[in-house]
C-alpha cells in the first residue's frame, strides 16, 4: 500500500470547505479538519455566530470520520488584522480586511499550524482559485522556515507557483489571495478549483450537510460577519463630527458622525436631503466629507493611481514588467467590480503605477489593485495616491480658459 498524504483542512462550517474536505477523502487523503476562532465573541454586544460556525464544522467532520481540531488566532488577529484596520480608517483609508486576513492568518499562521503542528504534508482551504501546480507537486514541496536568513538563497532554482482564477469566474476569489506568499501557495491545494458554486451545493446536498447548506452565505468582514458597519466603527473608535460639503459650491448639506464611518463612492445619509448624495472625498484634517449629487459625478472619477511595494505572487514582477517598466494587462479593486484594462508602470522602489483605459468610479486609498494577466492572478498592492479627478481636471481646464479670456481683454499690472 502506498503511503497516505496528510492534508489539514481549514474548515469555517460553511458549504465550501465542508465540500472542500469531501473531496480530499474521495482523493484517498488522510484529512484533518480545523476551525479557527479569530474573533473573540465575548466583546461583542452583537451577534456572533463562530461557536455555531465551529459546531457545524465538526459535525461535518464527524460525518466524515475526520479528526477535528480547534485553534485560537484571536490575539494575532488583533494585532496583525484588526488593529491596522482602525489605524487605516482613522488615517481616512478604506482598508480590505479580507486580503489581510488571508496573508496573515490563513496563509501564515493557520499554514505553519497546518504543516509544522499537525504535520499536514499540505493544506487545502475552500477557495474557487487554482494553482499551476498538480497535487502531487504539492506534495514534494519542502517547508522553508522563516527568517533563517535575510535574503533567499541566490542559488536555490525555483519554478514559481502561479496563481490563477477558479473555474467559477463569478465566484472566483483570487482578489482575496492577491497577497499570500509563495512558500504558503506551494503547499496549498484548492479542491474547488474546477467547480461551480450550484455543483458544490449539488455535492453539499447529496452528501447530507444540510446544516450547511441552508447557511445564509457570510458577506461581512473577515471573521467579525455581517453587522452594521457604522454601529460597529464606533464602538472602537471616537466618533468625529464634521460637516457633509458639496464639492460643487461648499455649500453645508448636513453632518456625519466620523470621516472613518464612509468610503468613496457610497451613498450619505443625510438627513432633510430629498435626493441622494455620494461621497468623493474627504479632509481628516477638518473632518470635512465632500459629497456630489449624483452616482457617477465626475468627482467620483479617475484613471490614475499609485500603489505601495507592489507583492508579486511569483515573487518577481513579470519578466516584461522588468524588461521595459511598462505592460499591459487587467486590473481591480473592488471583486465585484469586471477586469478593467491598463497600462502599468513600475518604479525604481517597487511601487507600481496603473493607468486605466478609461475613468474609473471610486477609486479608494486603501483598497488593493490587483493585477490579471490572462486569468493569471499577479498580486496586489496597497492604493496609497490617487491622480486627479475628471472633476478637478474639467475646473482646471475652465480655469485656464477664462485666464485665457481675461489676458486677452485686460492689461496685466504690475504686483505693487
Amino acid at each position: 500500500m502506498g503511503l497516505v498524504r496528510h492534508v489539514v483542512c481549514a474548515m469555517s462550517g460553511g458549504v465550501d470547505s465542508s465540500v472542500s474536505a469531501l473531496l480530499l477523502k474521495r482523493m484517498g487523503y488522510h484529512v484533518t479538519g480545523v476551525f479557527m476562532k479569530n474573533w473573540d465573541s465575548h466583546d461583542e454586544k452583537g451577534v456572533c455566530s463562530s461557536e455555531t460556525d465551529c459546531e457545524d464544522a465538526y459535525k461535518v467532520c464527524k460525518m466524515l470520520d475526520m479528526p477535528f481540531h480547534q485553534v485560537s488566532y484571536v490575539k494575532e488577529y488583533w494585532h496583525e488584522v484588526f488593529s491596522n484596520l482602525l489605524k487605516e480608517y482613522e488615517s481616512g483609508r478604506t482598508p480590505n480586511p479580507d486580503i489581510l486576513c488571508n496573508k496573515h492568518i490563513k496563509f501564515k499562521h493557520f499554514y505553519q499550524y497546518a504543516v509544522n503542528t499537525l504535520g499536514g504534508d499540505a493544506m487545502a482551504t475552500g477557495h474557487y482559485a487554482r494553482t499551476s501546480q498538480e497535487d502531487k507537486e504539492v506534495f514534494q514541496q519542502k517547508y522553508t522556515p522563516p527568517g533563517r536568513t535575510l535574503f533567499r538563497d541566490r542559488f536555490e532554482i525555483r519554478k514559481p507557483v502561479r496563481l490563477y482564477q477558479g473555474a467559477d469566474l463569478l465566484k472566483d476569489q483570487t482578489f482575496f489571495l492577491s497577497q499570500i506568499s509563495q512558500d504558503a501557495l506551494r503547499r496549498t491545494l484548492f479542491p474547488l478549483s474546477g467547480l461551480t458554486k450550484d455543483f458544490v451545493k449539488k455535492i453539499a446536498a447529496e452528501a447530507g450537510f444540510q446544516h450547511v447548506l441552508k447557511k445564509k452565505e457570510s458577506m461581512g468582514i473577515c471573521f467579525i460577519g455581517e453587522r452594521n458597519f457604522e454601529q460597529f466603527i464606533l464602538e472602537y473608535l471616537e466618533p468625529k463630527p464634521g460637516n457633509y460639503v458639496s464639492i460643487e459650491d461648499g455649500k453645508i448639506m448636513g453632518q456625519h458622525k466620523g470621516w472613518f464611518t464612509l468610503t468613496l463612492g457610497q451613498r450619505a445619509r443625510i438627513g432633510g436631503q430629498k435626493d441622494p448624495w455620494f461621497v468623493v472625498d474627504k479632509d481628516i484634517t477638518t473632518s470635512e466629507v465632500f459629497v456630489a449629487p449624483t452616482t457617477n459625478h465626475p468627482a467620483l472619477l479617475r484613471d490614475t493611481l499609485k500603489t505601495d511595494r507592489f507583492h508579486w505572487i511569483a515573487e518577481e514582477p513579470p519578466v516584461e514588467l522588468i524588461r521595459t517598466q511598462m505592460m499591459e494587462c487587467h486590473f481591480r479593486y473592488n471583486n465585484r467590480m469586471p477586469l478593467t484594462p491598463c497600462t502599468v508602470t513600475l518604479n525604481l522602489d517597487g511601487s507600481v503605477w496603473i493607468i486605466a483605459k478609461q475613468p474609473m468610479r471610486a477609486m479608494t486609498p486603501g483598497q488593493f489593485a490587483v493585477l490579471y494577466k490572462g486569468d493569471e492572478c499577479l498580486g496586489s498592492g496597497k492604493i496609497i495616491l490617487l491622480g486627479p479627478t475628471k472633476f478637478t481636471l474639467q475646473r482646471g481646464q475652465n480655469c485656464m480658459n477664462c485666464t485665457s479670456k481675461d489676458t486677452s481683454h485686460h492689461k496685466l499690472e504690475p504686483i505693487s
